[in-house]
Parts: structure tokens; C-alpha cells; sequence
């Protein structure tokens, strides 16, 4: 019997979603940051196996939106739980649980399909709190089931996918063996060039920056050439992505180049540029140009 199914991952930010996603499919699909709200599409990662297939929603986090990006990320994070089969909750250790993850589990009890409660990063806390925090959620709803992991480490992530198989129901193979991911590759390419500004900028630019690939071609000697703007909000941001001589932008483009080749499985030209576009986050335009309006 073949089973297969969806599965969307849904919870605050920063609290691993994307890394876990990542160490299921052992590819890496979707940006991961300290910072939060770093996935800001629904990316849908293919596992395939013998007896089955397991398609990944992995969803921005829920919070409380401040501008008109961050309306579309909640919206299509919510609209995730609907049409899958199961339901994969991820939190993290803490003593009481927060406003954010009541207002998730509040909606999530609505829910007519199996809900698993997953405690990440186990490995970065004391057992205790871990046991506490298993303790309370597990009180607050019932959860088909409970797995405690590590998704940057990959402790019991095996034993999780194990457990969605066995909640799966018969069904087809949706894509076909070798596909991982049904991104276009100029997504994940933006997606790159956004992690390293986001890394190597640490907290010295808000979140407002994101990433337009004005051209991606591939020529006859299988080498790429990829021309990408960075966009930001305001001028003084500007010069802080590029850096004092244009050593920070050159840093971000060498480590995005670097990663590209790994994903492309060829040699990549690379050149960024930087423009500002006042609150972009806010203009309609702007966001359906960039892939984040339907």
C-alpha cells in the first residue's frame, strides 16, 4: 500500500519550522535566520520514499502583522491548515504558554484532521522545562501525537517522519521521485541572496529588505549569469548593505554565489545591486512584483 499526503508545519516565528523542513528533505529549501519571520512563502518540500510521499508546507510564522507584507504572511500561514492532512505544530521549551502559540492551538482544536504537538530545540534547553512544557500543551488539547526534537541536530526528527507516515492515508505519488520542491529556481535564488544579507547584516537593518532577480540566464558552456537587485526602505540602510568600500555587498554576493553553485550544480556569475524603495512593505504593487500578493 502507498501512502502520501500534506503536511503543513505552522507556528510562532523562529521557532524552526524551516530547519526542520530543511533536515526532513536533507535539501536546503527555505531560508533560516535567527531572525524572526524569515519565510514569507509556503514552500512546498517533496519527501519520497518506497511506500510513500510526504508534501511539506512550510508556512511563515503567525504574529501580528504591522504592514501589508506582514497581513499576506498570516493569511496564507492560517489558510495552510486547510485542504492537508495533517497538521505538525512546532514550539519551543518555556515555562507557560504564550499569548501566540493560545491563538494558533485555539484554531488548530477546530481542526478535523490528526495535530501533532512538536517541542523543538530540546538540546538548547534543560530537561526540565522540556518536561514542563510536554506537560502543558499536552493538557491544553489533545494532540494525536507528541514528539520531542532537535531539528538543527536531527534528534528523533526520524522518528517524527516515521509517525506521519503511519498518519497518512493511501493515496498517489503527487511529483515524481527526484523532485524535492515545486519552487521555480529564481525563487530560491532571491531566497539565497536574502539569507546572507540577512546573516551577515545582523540586527544593523530591519527586516525590510528583499530580493528582485532582474535576469537569470544559463549559457552554452552551463555557467550562469544572475543580475539581482536588494531592496531596502530607506537611503541610510542603502549604505549599510554595501558597506564601507562595497565590502558588504561583496561578502553577501560571494557567500549567495557559493551556495547557488551548490543548489545550480554549476558555476554562477553573480552581480547585486542596491536600491531603496520607501515602505515597500506597504505597496500593493510593489509586493505583487516581488511574488508576496495573489
Amino acid at each position: 500500500m502507498f501512502k502520501s499526503g500534506f503536511i503543513t508545519i505552522i507556528g510562532r516565528p523562529n521557532v524552526g519550522k524551516s530547519t526542520l523542513t530543511n533536515k526532513i528533505i536533507g535539501e536546503k529549501l527555505s531560508i533560516v535566520s535567527c531572525r524572526p519571520q524569515t519565510t514569507r512563502n509556503n514552500i512546498r518540500a517533496v519527501l519520497t520514499k518506497d511506500n510513500c510521499q510526504l508534501v511539506f508546507v512550510d508556512t511563515p510564522g503567525i504574529h501580528k502583522p504591522r504592514h501589508k507584507l506582514g497581513e499576506y504572511m498570516v493569511k496564507i500561514a492560517e489558510e495552510s491548515t486547510s485542504d492537508v492532512d495533517l497538521v505538525v505544530f512546532i514550539t519551543t521549551p518555556q515555562k507557560e504558554i504564550g499569548k501566540g502559540d493560545e491563538m494558533i492551538l485555539e484554531s488548530l482544536k477546530k481542526s478535523k484532521n490528526p495535530v501533532f504537538l512538536v517541542v523543538n530545540k530540546i538540546d538548547e534547553n534543560p530537561q526540565e522545562l522540556v518536561v514542563e512544557t510536554l506537560k502543558n500543551y499536552s493538557e491544553y488539547m489533545d494532540f494525536t501525537e507528541i514528539v520531542p526534537i532537535s531539528a538543527k541536530n536531527g534528534k528523533n526528527v526520524d522518528t517524527l517522519v516515521e509517525l506521519m507516515i503511519k498518519h497518512m492515508p493511501e493515496g498517489p505519488k503527487y511529483y515524481p521521485d527526484d523532485m524535492i520542491s515545486d519552487v521555480q529556481e529564481r525563487f530560491v535564488i532571491s531566497e539565497i541572496i536574502r539569507e546572507k544579507a540577512l546573516r551577515l547584516l545582523s540586527e544593523e537593518v530591519p527586516h525590510g529588505i528583499a530580493v528582485e532577480i532582474i535576469s537569470m540566464k544559463k549559457d552554452d558552456r552551463n555557467r550562469y549569469h544572475i543580475d539581482a537587485n536588494i531592496l531596502c526602505e530607506k537611503d541610510s540602510h542603502k549604505g549599510i548593505i554595501i558597506g564601507k568600500g562595497g565590502q558588504m555587498l561583496k561578502k553577501i554576493s560571494t557567500y549567495a554565489r557559493q551556495d547557488m553553485e551548490k543548489f545550480l550544480g554549476a558555476k554562477v556569475s553573480l552581480e547585486i545591486w542596491v536600491k531603496v524603495k520607501k515602505e515597500w512593505r506597504d505597496n500593493n504593487f510593489v509586493l505583487k512584483e516581488l511574488g508576496y500578493k495573489d
